[in-house]
């Protein structure tokens, strides 16, 4: 296998991909005027966490969490998972229009 096709076929896994939508959720511009702890990449890749890995709702992920066995944080690359009240008050806000942008499209940049 060939170079390119080595690098094309990383890309095209699960690590690759939970990169590339990490890259896209840290340019989406943070509203929230004060210094915060938990970036807005983090919320919404423990929201695509949450979702990707079917729990059944936010409690569910809040219990998740609080499991320090659970790798989850490295598997999406989230460095500070917020509890279920965190992540509503830091999403909430959130402009989907912003999201939808972001679509892992080669013509998006």
């Amino acid at each position: 296998m060939d170079r390119s096709a080595r690098k094309a076929r990383r890309a095209l896994s699960a690590d690759g991909l939970f990169k590339l939508i990490r890259k896209r959720c840290e340019r989406l511009p943070d509203a929230r005027a004060v210094k915060v702890d938990i970036s807005l990449a983090d919320a919404l890749l423990s929201a695509f966490a949450m979702f990707s890995l079917k729990d059944p709702s936010l409690l569910a992920f809040d219990q998740r969490r609080q499991d320090p066995s659970d790798n989850f944080r490295t598997v999406y690359g989230i460095k500070c998972v917020p509890s279920d009240t965190q992540m509503r008050t830091i999403l909430d806000p959130a402009v989907p229009d912003k999201l939808r942008k972001s679509r892992c499209h080669p013509s998006v940049a």
